[in-house]
C-alpha cells in the first residue's frame, strides 16, 4: 500500500497549525466567535500556501459541535469526516474541468439543498479557470446565496477573476512562508515522522520550495526517499563558484557532471536562475529572501563577489539560454554558450557587457594610479647633485605623466628646490609627483568650473615652498587666482600637507614670437582726398562684363 504524502499526513487540522497566515487565520476567528461570516470569500495566493486548507478549516469551525475561541475541535463527527473527505456539508468543485454554464447551472440548483450540519460550504478551485459565461450564471447565487450555503473561492491569478465575482467576495491573500519559518515547520515535521535527514538536506526542501510548504513537504518526501542528504545540488552551487571566479572551464564541467548524472539543462539553468536571483535579492534586500539563514549568508556572500552588475547580466543571460533551449536541437549548447559568455566578458558584445569591462578598466586604473601616487609623494626628492631617478623600461607612465612632460632643460633647474618646505610644515611632493597624481587624482575631483580653468596647465617645478603651475596666458591667470584655494585644498587633501600654488605663464606655451608673423610694417604714405578723383561711367550690360570675364562666349538668349 502506498505511503501517505508527507503534505497530506500534516494538513494542518486546525487553525493554530496553519504556518505564515496569521492575518487570516485572525480574520476567521474573529467572524466566527462574533457570528460575522461572510457568505462568500476569495483566497489568492501562490501555490501551496494554504488556500483550500484554509477553507476546509473554515468549515470545520461552521459545522464543529464544540467550537472553542473560533477554534474547531478535530474531535467530534463533523471534524473528523472533513478531515476523512467524506462529510456532506464540503462540496469541492474544481473550476479547470467545471468551467462550463452547464456546471455552474448544477451548483446553483443544489445550491438551495440542506446538508447535515449547519452550514453548506462551497470550495471552488482555480476559480480563475471559469467562463464569463458560467461566472455570470454563478452571479447571482454567489450575490444571495441562501441562508446556510458559505462559498470560498480559491485561484492562483485572482486578476483574473471577473471584477463583478470579486466585488461581491471577502478577498484575502495568502503568503508565502518565510526561510526560518519553513525551515522549523520542515524540522518539526521531520522529527515527528522520524525521518533521517540532515540540515543541509532541510535547507534544501526549503530551497527547493521558494516558500511554499506544499512544495517544501513534497521536496523533503523525495529528499528523505533518496537517502536523506542534500548533496545533490552541489552543481548548482559549482556553477555559480565558476561564475564568481570567471573560470569557463570549470562551469562547463560542472555542466558535464551535471548531464552524466541526466539533469536536464533546462532544469539545471532554472535552478542556476534562481540561485542568481537570491544572490542578487540578498545583498539589496535580505529580509525577502525564503532562505535559512545560513543559506542566506551563503549567497549573500556569492553575490558580493559576483557583484550586481555581473549578476544582473548573468541572469539575463541564462534567462535567454533558457528561452532559446525551447527551439534548440541541444538545449545543452544554450546553457554552455550563456556560461561561456558570463565567464569571458570580452566575449559577450551586450551593453551589459560593454559597460562591465569599463567599469573593470576603471577600477584596474584607479587602483594602479593610487599606489603610484603614494609611492611617489613618499619617496625623499633626490639631491641636486643626483640625477632625478628614471621611470623602468617595463614601466608605463600614467596619462596624467605623458600629458604633463617637460623638457629636461625646463626642469633641471626647478628640481633642486623640490625639497622645500611649506610654510605648514612636511615636505611639498616632488613635481613628478604632483604631475602624475594632478591628471589621474586631483583634477576629477575638482569642480566643473574650476577643472575647466586649471585642466590647460601644469606643474613645471617646485621652488620657495610652493608650486609652480603654469597656465598659458596672463589673462587665463587672473580668472585662475580667484578659485586657486579650491585646488591647494584638493592637493593638500591628495598629499596630506599643504602645497602652496604660485601661478605663472608657461614659458613653453605660446609666445609673442610664435604668433603667425606678418609683413613688415611699412611707413604709410598721406593720401589727399582732393586729388582723387572719380572712375569713369561704365555703361556696360551684364552680359557685356560676362562676355569680357569668359573671352570668346555665344550669347543663345537676350532678353
Amino acid at each position: 500500500m502506498a505511503i501517505q504524502s508527507l503534505y497530506r499526513r500534516y494538513r494542518p487540522g486546525k487553525f493554530a497549525e496553519l504556518r505564515g497566515q496569521d492575518h487570516l487565520k485572525l480574520a476567521l476567528q474573529n467572524a466566527i466567535r462574533e457570528g460575522t461570516v461572510s457568505h462568500a470569500y476569495l483566497f489568492s495566493g501562490p501555490r501551496g500556501t494554504g488556500k483550500t486548507t484554509t477553507a476546509r478549516l473554515l468549515a470545520k469551525a461552521l459545522n464543529c459541535a464544540s467550537v472553542v475561541d473560533g477554534e474547531p475541535c478535530g474531535e467530534c463527527e463533523s471534524c473528523r469526516s472533513i478531515d476523512a473527505g467524506s462529510s456532506m456539508d464540503v462540496i469541492e468543485l474544481d473550476a479547470a474541468s467545471n468551467n462550463g454554464v452547464d456546471a455552474m447551472r448544477d451548483l446553483v440548483a443544489r445550491a438551495a439543498l440542506g446538508s447535515p450540519g449547519r452550514t453548506k460550504l462551497y470550495i471552488l478551485d482555480e476559480a480563475h479557470m471559469l467562463t464569463s459565461a458560467a461566472s455570470n450564471t454563478l452571479l447571482k447565487t454567489l450575490e444571495e446565496p441562501p441562508g446556510h450555503v458559505v462559498f470560498v473561492l480559491a485561484t492562483t491569478e485572482p486578476e483574473k477573476v471577473l471584477p463583478t465575482i470579486r466585488s461581491r467576495t471577502q478577498h484575502f491573500e495568502l503568503r508565502l512562508l518565510d526561510g526560518p519559518t519553513l525551515q522549523s515547520h520542515l524540522r518539526w515535521v521531520a522529527d515527528d515522522a522520524k525521518l533521517d535527514v540532515d540540515d543541509a538536506a532541510i535547507a534544501l526542501a526549503v530551497r527547493r520550495g521558494k516558500g511554499s510548504a506544499r512544495d517544501a513537504l513534497s521536496a523533503l518526501d523525495q529528499i528523505a526517499a533518496a537517502g536523506g542528504t542534500g548533496e545533490d545540488d552541489t552543481v548548482v552551487d559549482e556553477i555559480i563558484e565558476s561564475l564568481c571566479e570567471r573560470d569557463t572551464g570549470r562551469a562547463l564541467v560542472a555542466v558535464a557532471q551535471a548531464a552524466s548524472a541526466g539533469r536536464e539543462p533546462r532544469q539545471l539553468a532554472e535552478a542556476v536562475l534562481g540561485h542568481l536571483r537570491d544572490a542578487l535579492v540578498a545583498t539589496l534586500a535580505p529580509d525577502a529572501v525564503l532562505l535559512p539563514d545560513d543559506a542566506k549568508e551563503l549567497v549573500a556572500d556569492q553575490g558580493r563577489r559576483l557583484g550586481n552588475a555581473a549578476t544582473v547580466r548573468a541572469m539575463d543571460a541564462i534567462g535567454e539560454a533558457i528561452q532559446q533551449m525551447r527551439e534548440s536541437p541541444d538545449p545543452r549548447v544554450a546553457l554552455e554558450v550563456a556560461l561561456v559568455r558570463c565567464t569571458r566578458v570580452e566575449l559577450d558584445a551586450s551593453p551589459a557587457a560593454l559597460v562591465e569591462r569599463l567599469e573593470r578598466l576603471e577600477r584596474g586604473g584607479r587602483v594602479a594610479a593610487a599606489p603610484a601616487a603614494a609611492a611617489a609623494a613618499a619617496t625623499p626628492t633626490p639631491a641636486p647633485e643626483r640625477p632625478a631617478p628614471t621611470r623602468p623600461p617595463t614601466e608605463r607612465p600614467t596619462l596624467g605623466a605623458l600629458r604633463n612632460r617637460t623638457p629636461a632643460a625646463a626642469t633641471a633647474a626647478p628640481t633642486a628646490t623640490a625639497s622645500a618646505s611649506p610654510a605648514g610644515g612636511g615636505a611639498l611632493p616632488s613635481r613628478d609627483a604632483l604631475t602624475t597624481a594632478w591628471a589621474d587624482a586631483v583634477l576629477p575631483k575638482l569642480k566643473p568650473r574650476v577643472k575647466g580653468l586649471f585642466a590647460s596647465g601644469r606643474f613645471i617645478a617646485v621652488e620657495d615652498g610652493t608650486a609652480v603651475f603654469a597656465l598659458q596666458y596672463e589673462s587665463h591667470i587672473s580668472l585662475a587666482a580667484p578659485v586657486k584655494p579650491d585646488v591647494e585644498a584638493a592637493l593638500a587633501a591628495h598629499f596630506g600637507v599643504p602645497v602652496p600654488l604660485r601661478l605663472v605663464v608657461d614659458p613653453g606655451g605660446p609666445a609673442k614670437e610664435d604668433a603667425p608673423t606678418s609683413a613688415p610694417d611699412q611707413p604709410e604714405e598721406p593720401v589727399d582726398l582732393d586729388e582723387l578723383t572719380d572712375a569713369p561711367p561704365d555703361n556696360r550690360t551684364g552680359i557685356d562684363h560676362l562676355s569680357a570675364a569668359f573671352g570668346d562666349v555665344e550669347v543663345v538668349e537676350d532678353k
